[in-house]
């Protein structure tokens, strides 16, 4: 059976055509689908007899499986979900009063290793199809309008206004199905998100950035976590290929072709690490050329971390220092936290093909 999430809009016409159907039939189907969140095609009431028959015999709209679902105290609902042979992925939904945002994973596990990310120390099995992608969207707007009561006639109203790529995995190591994703995102037929709204997050692949720029330009967020090459080779290991002089060069790049004028530089506070005044003050230098702005993130916690959050007064202090170099700079607020679902902590359950896992459990137990 073909997962129709697999396709475009293009690619369904096509799709639908090789069995003899009209191409306005490939509208109609994606009305039912992403509009009404419509699986079972014998519910679509407007749609011909015949065309149904050849679906059902066909295709299907194919989803990952709920394992858990997990209503944090601050309105924060996190998925656990099956992508096969005991593998999971998080995705995890944030309301706030203007918008409702939507994490999503690009990867079983991460291959980066950054050494503060209890996804990357759990290894990597393989990247998400587009379909696996999109179906985490599919879903949660599904369940999201079914736990608030939404009819078929409260369409207009948006409960997921905006979607990042910040779950687990690096999404530019798995370029072409996330870009695919993303096409899908925006089209109008099917999501018709802006690309204002939709923001990847990266660890710095400079290639793939310039790549980026010129197929699917959204909103991009580097994970930068440090001011100076030799503290970054350490904690994004990354760094090593793509330096911070290349990284910020495939910034400014970007930004010619954004749908925002400026980068979002995430920095995960680590306490005695990368939270010193010396250190805030170097990456004013560091980003000087590059308009941006600055996303100070609380670490989080997790089993044989090795790290510690930086106290809050640091995180202040840490703050008022790039906002006075006039770097609009933001302390992000933790969401979800008392249900792991907060940012650096999305583990999901992962066969790991790098064996990471078992090499670092043997560093800690010896």
């Amino acid at each position: 059976m073909d997962n129709l999430l697999e396709f475009n809009r293009e690619q369904l016409t096509k799709y639908i055509e090789q069995f003899g159907h009209k191409p306005y039939r490939a509208k109609q189907l994606l009305r039912w689908i992403y509009h009404f969140n419509e699986n079972n095609f014998g519910a679509m009431t407007d749609v011909a007899k015949s065309f149904q028959s050849t679906l059902t015999n066909n295709a299907n709209i194919h989803t990952p499986e709920i394992i858990s679902d997990e209503l944090s105290l601050d309105g924060t609902r996190k998925w656990l979900l099956n992508v096969g042979v005991s593998n999971g992925i998080e995705t995890v939904f944030i309301p706030e009063e203007d918008r409702g945002t939507l994490c999503i994973s690009s990867q079983v596990g991460c291959a980066l290793e950054c050494t503060f990310c209890s996804t990357g120390r759990q290894g990597f099995n393989r990247n998400l199809t587009s379909g696996e992608i999109i179906g985490q969207l599919w879903l949660a707007n599904k369940l999201l309008r079914e736990q608030e009561n939404y009819s078929q006639l409260d369409l207009e109203k948006r409960i997921i206004s905006n979607v990042v790529f910040m779950g687990m995995g690096e999404p530019l190591t798995n370029y072409n199905n996330v870009v695919h994703s993303l096409e899908m995102m925006l089209d109008d037929q099917v999501y018709g998100l802006s690309r204002r709204k939709v923001t990847l997050s990266t660890s710095g692949l400079v290639p793939a950035m310039d790549k980026l720029r010129i197929d699917c330009p959204v909103a991009l967020a580097v994970s930068l976590h440090a001011p100076n090459n030799n503290l970054r080779d350490e904690i994004v290991p990354i760094n090593k290929k793509y330096p911070l002089k290349d990284l910020m060069s495939a910034c400014l790049r970007y930004i010619e072709f954004a749908p925002r004028d400026f980068v979002t530089f995430e920095y995960v506070m680590l306490k005695g690490v990368n939270d010193s005044i010396t250190q805030a003050k170097e990456l004013i230098a560091l980003v000087k050329d590059v308009p941006c702005k600055f996303n100070l993130i609380p670490f989080n916690s997790f089993p044989n971390s090795g790290y510690k959050c930086s106290d809050r007064v640091t995180m202040v202090g840490f703050k008022k220092v790039l906002a006075d170099g006039g770097i609009i700079t933001t302390i992000r607020k933790t969401r979800g936290d008392d249900i792991d679902a907060a940012c650096g902590q999305l583990a999901g359950q992962v066969q790991d093909k790098t064996k990471r896992s078992k090499k670092i459990s043997f560093v800690h137990n010896n």
